[in-house]
């Protein structure tokens, strides 16, 4: 499982995961409006016509900087996503989750006891220095997750692999410690240059000048990168999955989405996701003006939640947990402050997954009986002051969301008001970006309002299993030795109807267990300009940027 926090564009999915609709518009029309299906689009005014063209300029936005150009290090959809567009990968993942060769020359080959993996890789990719890129580069790069002295937060992923060798100039070998059934987790990290990184130390590696300078092999590469501004990127004029199209990317940094939307309707941005509330708006913006069209209803892997932090005495009881997630209206969230654009869940794998399941437990919407829990759990008002207490203590937290996401806040603001009928007291805090994706990381809150981006295997370790809680991505410090067990079980097997039965435990047990009040998962707009072609209408975001055109 390759996780990615979206937090950071202003998307239906935070966010973060994802990168992460998470703004609220000043001149939403206030009616609710329903995604039509993956593939439908909003046609501008005029049709455009459709020879293409080369050259132009995509203008993107975010609301904060990328981490780094290493997704070793980097968390955030932001990052992974211009990340992209500079480094390249040995494969990238399909919509339906499997593996697309990028780097690699087909699929990856086992040995019969299935410990060992081949893949065989291009010898025509070069970096934008004109340097090849070699087997010996993949090699470096593993080495570097391999390393004791990398500390970085995927270092769990790598767990289970031994050792990674060149076999020729062409063919590099994954050994791996036993079998491993998520060994597509592996295979998307970015390759790093052995001969720029080479004699940097690991333990530095993450601040060496290349994680804000980058020399990769990808279809475009940085030009300018003024932090707080702007990223310039320029396509790679020798890319060898051929020359983009469209010539350069400006990606802005923008902390506010209502000016993102307000800048897609002047044209200084020029594409851009769509938040719910803001669609009727855009839509009209886009069939008067002619300028962009809309790519509506395109699903995602994403899910938003609110976390507790384990460590916190007020979330330790599952029953309290539990209690909280009955007295949160997920459904009218979706409906009032998405817009209908979500579906509810219940546990941590999005419904797009193949190991998918609704056979879990499940905690709807009931304020009464959320109270009567937890009076039952010893939280009652002894004091008369409305604010549930025990032991001497209040039921009372903080909520960290992030700046910029105006639903996103708007949500907070409702689950506030929520808890309040119950008898608790939330203060919402906002933070921003970079500071919010930190704090998530490094444990620094009561509760967060947060989502994850999944791509790749099912397998949630990362995130859920007790060995990531030091390092990983574990930051709500959960712990179930069932859950562990069966998430090593999974790992091990590679019978497909086996292993959905595996993970359907485990997301029952998550659930059950209510570490996260498990909240949506979105859909996603996407307005283009009126003349681009070329994208994926099942992809959101800059996601194969390199296929897009413009028209004349």
């Amino acid at each position: 499982m390759f996780m990615k926090l979206r937090s950071s564009r202003p998307a239906a999915a935070l966010s973060a995961l994802l990168s992460a609709a998470v703004l609220l518009s000043a001149c939403t029309s206030g009616e609710n409006t329903t995604a039509p299906p993956a593939g439908e689009q909003t046609p501008p005014a005029a049709e455009a016509k459709k020879e293409k063209t080369d050259g132009g300029e995509i203008i993107w936005a975010y609301l904060s900087d990328p981490q780094g150009f290493s997704d070793l290090w980097a968390t955030t959809t932001t990052s992974s996503e211009i990340n992209d567009l500079v480094t390249s990968s040995l494969y990238h993942y399909s919509t339906k989750q499997d593996l697309d060769p990028d780097l690699a020359v087909g699929q990856p080959t086992f040995s019969e006891d299935k410990k060992e993996m081949t893949v065989k890789i291009r010898t025509d990719a070069k970096y934008t220095d004109g340097q090849p890129v070699t087997a010996d580069d993949v090699v470096f790069t593993y080495n570097v997750a391999l390393s004791p002295d990398y500390k970085g937060p995927r270092k769990g992923v790598f767990e289970q692999l031994a050792k990674v060798e060149k076999v020729d100039e062409a063919t590099i070998k994954f050994t791996f410690k036993q079998p491993f059934a998520s060994f597509i987790d592996l295979m998307a990290y970015n390759i790093l240059p052995k001969h720029i990184l080479g004699e940097t130390p690991v333990k530095d590696m993450d601040k060496a000048p290349f994680i804000k300078q980058p020399v990769g092999s990808g279809p475009y590469k940085l030009e300018e990168w003024k932090q707080g501004q702007y990223l310039r990127l320029v396509r790679n004029e020798n890319y060898y999955g051929g020359k983009p199209a469209v010539e350069k990317v400006t990606v802005k940094i923008i902390p506010d989405a209502n000016s993102i939307m307000a800048q897609l309707q002047t044209g200084e941005v020029n594409a851009s996701t769509v938040p719910a509330d803001n669609l009727a708006v855009i839509e009209q913006y886009a069939k008067t003006s002619g300028k962009i069209k809309l790519q509506k209803g395109i699903k995602s892997s994403t899910y938003l939640y609110v976390a507790w932090n384990l460590t916190n005495p007020l979330f330790q009881d599952k029953k309290v947990r539990q209690a909280l997630t009955m007295a949160i209206d997920r459904q009218g969230i979706v409906d009032g402050v998405q817009e209908g654009q979500g579906v509810i869940v219940h546990s941590q794998t999005p419904p797009t997954y193949w190991s998918y399941t609704e056979n879990v437990p499940k905690f709807p919407f009931d304020a009464e009986k959320a109270k009567a829990m937890l009076a039952e759990a010893g939280w009652k008002d002894s004091d008369g002051d409305t604010i549930l207490d025990k032991d001497g203590k209040k039921f009372e937290f903080e909520m960290q969301v992030n700046q910029g996401n105006k639903v996103r806040e708007k949500a907070v603001t409702v689950i506030q008001q929520q808890l309040k009928k119950i008898g608790i007291s939330v203060q919402p805090r906002v933070v921003e970006g970079s500071a919010f994706s930190k704090n998530f990381q490094s444990k620094q809150f009561e509760s967060i309002f947060y989502g994850w981006n999944i791509s790749g295997d099912p397998n949630p370790k990362g995130i859920w299993h007790s060995a990531e809680i030091e390092h990983g991505l574990n930051t709500v410090t959960y712990k179930n030795p069932e859950v562990d067990k069966l998430i090593d079980e999974d790992l091990q097997t590679f019978d497909t109807n086996k292993r959905k039965e595996l993970l359907g435990k485990i997301d029952a047990l998550i659930a059950e267990d209510q570490p996260y009040t498990f909240l949506y998962s979105p859909t996603t707009t996407v307005a283009y300009p009126a003349n681009l072609e070329g994208f994926n209408p099942a992809r959101d975001s800059l996601r194969e940027v390199e296929k897009w055109y413009f028209t004349k």
